[in-house]
């Protein structure tokens, strides 16, 4: 090597990682907005709740184990539509029937729309800090969500939901003012057990934490994103690395709501009890470190609640259009595709007037909506894991053996701890 190559030798190196960053940063999108729109306002205050009630112990590792079990589901789905460039409701309509299809579409509709109220719940409530009334916070949410998927193209719109998932940092900030116990954090790992009373309370908040971090929407709205975004085989690489991205910030977000949640919990009484809805939490925490802290936590919640109805609506609308052949680009001007855009308004709209009727049980509908998730993930997972596996589909990339026994774990594990919840439910009635 002269003189000259050794000279250009570091600048091609140069050039060439610059070249991968900017390629990752293009097809960054569809895993990352999946994962870190699944910590929604929902599932903010159900891991905040979840901290107060149990404190810093099991949840913490049970979240962060949570990240390859997520991973794995979301990059089967990925790999599904870009192998196959078709939505996952079509491919389950063209495997199993239209029946399975329409039931698919039916509870992917109910369970987003369950998950939408709880994000208008956080959004109205982080709005009202500021003095503004809740209807009116409501109504406000409403227009700055349909508002998004209004203007600009796919690329413009993606490029904004990644801007506000960065916002994701204020419960940082939030967790580092609560001053939390690394001691303590520390030991939850180095001394992680179940507590001794696996009762009903306990099953339940298990499942909520695996219903938010396997949320049905999820996998349709990768779907759809990652055909909208045009992705092919050739770029199952980025798609993966995406959502590795994704899969790891999602995790480490819920651990620090649950640490978040921790500073709230008191042994000696039920402090959950107190915590009847999102303004009541904002107060906890405006009494705990101050109101800045209060109103740090408030713009999460809003922004959390944003993000989330942005990706949650974009499933329903993706899964609908792909499923029943309307034109279903974010490309495309409201006017050239009404029954996409319908599918959007349409949802967010039902969601804000929902939450208008009084006397919700706010925070228990977080949760419920969570448990719902974990219910309804497991049809989900059934088809998803059928169709992954069948090589006359997925070719070369179909699952092999070890990734199948590792997908069926996952949804055997998911189905138990369902069951169990159900017997102690039912056995306490």
């Amino acid at each position: 090597m002269d003189v000259q190559e050794k000279i250009d030798a570091p600048t091609k190196r140069q050039k060439s990682r610059f070249q991968l960053i900017n390629v990752f940063w293009i097809f960054l999108g569809p895993g990352l907005l999946a994962m870190i729109g699944d910590n929604d306002a929902g599932g903010v205050l159900s891991y905040v709740i979840t901290g107060a009630q149990f404190s810093i112990g099991f949840f913490i590792p049970f979240v962060l184990l949570l990240a390859p079990l997520t991973y794995t589901v979301q990059e089967m789905v990925m790999r599904l539509c870009v192998v196959t460039q078709r939505s996952f409701t079509t491919m389950i309509s063209e495997r199993f029937g239209t029946f399975w299809a329409k039931f698919s579409l039916g509870t992917l509709f109910l369970n987003n729309i369950l998950s939408l109220i709880t994000e208008f719940i956080g959004m109205s409530a982080g709005l009202s800090i500021l003095g503004i009334p809740f209807v009116a916070s409501d109504l406000l949410s409403l227009v700055i969500v349909i508002s998004i998927a209004i203007f600009g193209s796919y690329w413009t719109k993606e490029r904004l939901a990644l801007l506000l998932g960065t916002f994701n940092v204020v419960f940082i900030v939030v967790s580092i003012m609560t001053h939390p116990s690394i001691a303590r954090i520390g030991n939850a790992f180095s001394h992680w057990s179940i507590p001794s009373e696996t009762h009903t309370l306990f099953l339940w908040y298990i499942i909520a934490t695996i219903g938010n971090a396997f949320a049905p929407w999820m996998i349709f709205f990768q779907g759809g994103a990652v055909l909208d975004k045009g992705m092919t085989a050739k770029d199952l690489r980025f798609g993966r690395l995406d959502t590795v991205t994704g899969s790891v910030s999602q995790v480490l977000i819920a651990a620090i709501l649950i640490i978040c949640g921790a500073a709230l919990y008191t042994p000696s009484s039920n402090v959950v009890d107190s915590l009847s809805g999102p303004l009541q939490v904002i107060h906890a925490y405006a009494q705990h470190i101050g109101i800045v802290g209060a109103d740090l936590f408030a713009f999460g919640l809003f922004n959390a609640g944003f993000l989330a109805a942005f990706t949650i609506s974009m499933s329903t609308s993706w899964t609908f259009a792909t499923t029943l052949g309307w034109a279903n680009s974010l490309n495309d001007k409201v006017h050239k595709a009404p029954k996409f855009y319908g599918m959007y308004f349409g949802s967010v709209t039902i969601a804000a007037l929902t939450v208008l009727i009084p006397s919700l049980p706010l925070n228990l509908m977080a949760v419920i909506a969570q448990f719902v998730s974990a219910i309804l993930i497991i049809p989900a997972l059934l088809f998803l894991l059928l169709l992954v596996r069948d090589r006359r589909i997925m070719g070369k990339y179909a699952n092999g053996i070890t990734y199948n026994i590792w997908g069926w774990f996952i949804l055997a594990g998911i189905t138990i701890l369902s069951v169990l919840l159900l017997y102690n439910v039912v056995r306490g009635m």
